[in-house]
């Protein structure tokens, strides 16, 4: 069995590209049959191949291997190296005490959440949670980004008709179906740690309280929504 990442890469850029496997398999000199086990990775790729397919989509190989997430291939070699905000002195956004907070609640619990994933070891669920995650900063990125008048929408590059119908949500639907079964197959040693009140209390003193603070708002938040429509439709 290929690298699950490499053949739903392969697959997504193709349907990106907006061509059939027909037509791929042909520029890439490969018969559809062919194509179509690399797309659902049953069968692993030559060299050259994968050569072929970084030209014609114009990809980095890290990228199409799923070793980076930058198409170019810029690849982040230790974690250590990536910029962390939370290690700024007096770090408060300006002007905004309530950015400052509501962003220290979201960063302390992704980080617990991605802990508790580490721990378990499941590099798919990770992925998945990741993918998810992401999706929603780009979301609320590129709305901010087009409500600011901003007419350069060829800093994305995924076309606004896509955006507005609805494609990065449908996306995050799928990340979350990932995380789903991932966690549903954790693999064999896999163990989830103790997610009860105490034991999370314990391992993590400081970003738990986070955690519990978002828990607690969109629960009061969900349940005040739903009990509003449900007065307002009887």
């Amino acid at each position: 069995m290929t690298n699950p990442d490499f053949a739903r890469t392969l697959s997504l850029l193709r349907q990106e590209k907006g061509i059939s496997q027909r037509q791929a398999a042909k520029t890439l000199g490969i018969s559809q049959a062919l194509l179509s086990h690399y797309e659902n990775g049953a069968r692993e790729p030559g060299l050259m191949f994968v050569v072929k397919a970084c030209d014609f989509y114009n990809v980095s190989a890290d990228f199409l291997l799923g070793r980076t997430l930058s198409r170019d291939g810029t690849t982040i070699l230790d974690a250590d190296t990536l910029y962390d905000v939370s290690d700024e002195r007096d770090n408060v956004m300006q002007g905004s005490v309530i950015a400052t907070l509501s962003k220290k609640l979201v960063v302390n619990s992704v980080g617990l959440l991605f802990d508790l994933l580490s721990r378990l070891g499941n590099k798919k669920a990770i992925r998945a949670a990741a993918n998810c995650l992401s999706g929603t900063v780009y979301i609320l990125f590129r709305h901010l980004h087009r409500a600011s008048g901003n007419e350069n929408d060829d800093f994305f590059n995924v076309p606004q008709s896509w955006f507005l119908a609805g494609l990065p949500r449908a996306d995050m639907l799928m990340s979350e179906a990932e995380f789903v079964d991932a966690l549903s197959n954790p693999g064999k040693g896999a163990h989830f740690p103790p997610l009860d009140h105490n034991a999370m209390k314990e391992a993590y003193p400081g970003t738990y309280q986070s955690l519990l603070q978002i828990v607690h708002t969109c629960g009061e938040r969900l349940n005040g929504e739903m009990a509003s429509h449900i007065e307002n439709t009887r």
